[in-house]
């Protein structure tokens, strides 16, 4: 009988095409699939809780897959490290009820933005972060950050020629925290569009520049119109941090970002 088996991974995306398999490019799920094929014997499709676009990083994705196979289910991670570039790792692995889906049962993800603000980059964070020179102002972004919070129609965050999707989102937490050059902007929600975190973060950026003010920004909400606010933040930044299928978790999460 084949068990409903979920999966943690973690990646550097920064080599892969996105997480979702592509035709004639590298990707996470490509990947993935092809070790758990080659210890399963069998072939294997493993639906992700979440699509990250090419060049953006997890630290927690979660898969599931249905398999039938005599390994048990604790040793996959350690099966796996032979079958998988080092650029990604099976954190762990658990069975799971047989009508257990990842994307329809979690309760939200939780996003990381990383930003290196200074006159000189680092070159062990180019990979990981977008660079930027000029002085950002941190309380400008935090003020737009609380403009975000709560339900609303994220239609100016969506980026184009997407699927077209539910665009009511709620946002529990946009956080910026500082230490020394590096930005990092915390995003917990109960979804997301496409590229809606880095036009988060682009948004965010602009005002730190002072392109537009805070009172803009919330207009650019309300209008609901992509065309308005500037460009999506790359995608080296970016890091999908955790998938929560558990409310106690995903309240401790909010609590430690307050």
């Amino acid at each position: 009988m084949k068990k409903n088996i979920c999966l943690t991974v973690a990646y550097d995306g920064t080599d892969f095409h996105g997480f979702q398999r592509q035709t004639n490019a590298a990707s996470i799920q490509r990947c993935i699939e092809d070790a758990l094929s080659a210890i399963f014997r069998s072939p294997i499709t493993i639906y992700g809780a979440a699509r990250t676009d090419a060049g953006v990083h997890a630290r927690g994705q979660v898969v599931n897959f249905y398999g039938e196979g005599s390994i048990p289910t604790e040793r996959i991670p350690y099966a796996m490290k032979g079958y998988l570039p080092l650029e990604i790792a099976v954190l762990s692995a658990k069975e799971m009820p047989e009508r257990f889906s990842v994307r329809h049962d979690n309760k939200g993800k939780h996003y990381c933005y990383s930003i290196v603000n200074s006159r000189i980059h680092d070159p062990f964070q180019l990979r990981y972060a977008w660079f930027i020179r000029k002085p950002l102002d941190l309380a400008a972004m935090r003020q737009g950050a609380a403009v975000l919070l709560g339900t609303h129609d994220f239609s100016a965050f969506e980026g184009q020629n997407t699927t077209p999707m539910n665009p009511i989102k709620t946002m529990y937490a946009i956080t910026l925290d500082k230490e020394g050059p590096m930005i990092r902007i915390h995003v917990v929600g109960d979804g997301f569009l496409y590229h809606m975190v880095r036009n988060i973060a682009g948004g965010l950026v602009d005002l730190g520049l002072h392109r537009f003010t805070v009172e803009d920004f919330k207009r650019i909400l309300e209008g609901k119109d992509r065309t308005k606010l500037g460009a999506t933040a790359p995608a080296q930044g970016l890091c999908l941090e955790e998938v929560f299928y558990d409310e106690i978790r995903l309240q401790h999460v909010l609590d430690a970002l307050q």
